[in-house]
């Protein structure tokens, strides 16, 4: 048998499989003809001028060129690639129909291109729905090729001159004028330094604004601290001066001989004998922190024995043990005397003892 006429096996996919790859095949297309962009008006133009593909012209001469053979290994290793309709020139569809023209009779070719078409529909859709017109003409001219009566073939004729013109129309209103352009552009300029203006302008209110609210606080801070440090000057001095008095009345009282008691009767008893004198309670505060100091308490005896008066005459340091001794001192128990006697005690605290 001559080499040129002997029939090969050719790829065969089972009905299932088939109707599975055309619609995974859409899906791809149509995902691809949601990606891509509309051609542009001076594409379109382009394109209408160059010849259209027709069923004589679709299959380029480097294909129809080939022999029986190299169109077998071609064909198959173009379909295994998934090279099933393009690119041009070199796909599964052009390199069948190139063999059936050498070998018409061979059913291993029409079986391979009856799988390929209904994909080849698919694509010319996808194709037209993209604007994608050169595309779409020349899969439409290889489906007429393949088989002129196809039941999709008229549709789909029908519908890349309808998208042409459509796509046509659209151009020519999208369409501007290079005067029209140039004055699209002075105004888009004029407004973009507008636009620039008021952005700086207004940053530059921003920025003045925060600077002024930032002067305003420095000041404000700046007058706290000063009404700070004037209130604990005030306050230090205030605590000098309570010192003085103090240190001025310790030192009166030290040289001042204790106050007599009240002149009486000869025959009155006024001496001062202590039953019970327990020492006044710690302050807990002056306890935590082992602060000692001394109170000196004038009070004054009932005659039953109880204190019915007392109060500091001074306290070293000032108002910490002061209460504790005045309320000590009250406590305190004395046999009756015939009237009441008033005397002075100092009363120690350390923590130590």
């Amino acid at each position: 048998m001559n080499s040129d006429t002997r029939v090969r096996p050719m790829p065969r996919v089972s009905m299932l499989p088939r109707v599975a790859l055309v619609l995974a095949l859409g899906g791809l297309l149509a995902a691809c003809g949601k990606d891509e962009s509309a051609t542009p008006a001076a594409d379109a133009a382009a394109t209408a001028a160059k010849p259209a593909a027709t069923p004589a012209t679709v299959i380029s001469s480097s294909v129809a060129a080939m022999s029986a053979d190299q169109l077998r290994e071609a064909a198959s290793k173009a379909y295994n690639e998934n090279r099933l309709y393009a690119p041009a020139g070199d796909n599964a569809v052009e390199y069948y129909l190139a063999l059936r023209d050498k070998a018409p009779g061979d059913a291993s070719v029409a079986s391979a291109l009856t799988d390929l078409l209904p994909m080849t529909v698919i694509a010319t859709e996808q194709s037209v729905s993209r604007d994608d017109f050169a595309e779409a003409q020349r899969l439409t001219a290889l489906l007429e090729k393949a088989d002129p009566q196809h039941p999709a073939l008229t549709r789909l004729k029908t519908s890349v001159t309808e998208q042409q013109q459509i796509a046509q129309q659209r151009a020519v209103q999208q369409q501007l004028t290079a005067e029209e352009q140039a004055k699209k552009q002075v105004e888009l300029e004029k407004k973009r330094l507008e636009d620039q203006k008021k952005q700086q302008e207004l940053a530059a209110k921003q920025l003045a604004d925060r600077t002024a609210a930032e002067r305003v606080a420095a000041e404000r801070a700046a007058a706290d601290r000063a009404a700070a440090d004037k209130a604990a000057a005030d306050r230090a001095a205030a605590e000098r001066a309570a010192a003085e008095r103090e240190a001025a009345q310790r030192t009166a009282a030290a040289n001042t001989p204790a106050t007599p008691a009240r002149p009486a009767a000869a025959s009155a008893n006024t001496e001062l004998r202590a039953l019970s004198t327990p020492m006044p309670a710690f302050p807990p505060e002056a306890l935590r922190s082992a602060q000692s100091g001394e109170v000196q308490v004038e009070f004054t005896v009932a005659p039953d024995g109880s204190v019915s008066a007392a109060r500091v005459v001074r306290a070293n340091p000032p108002r910490v043990f002061d209460r504790a001794a005045i309320a000590g001192v009250k406590r305190w128990r004395f046999q009756p005397v015939d009237a009441p006697v008033t005397t002075r005690r100092t009363i120690s605290f350390n923590p130590g003892t």
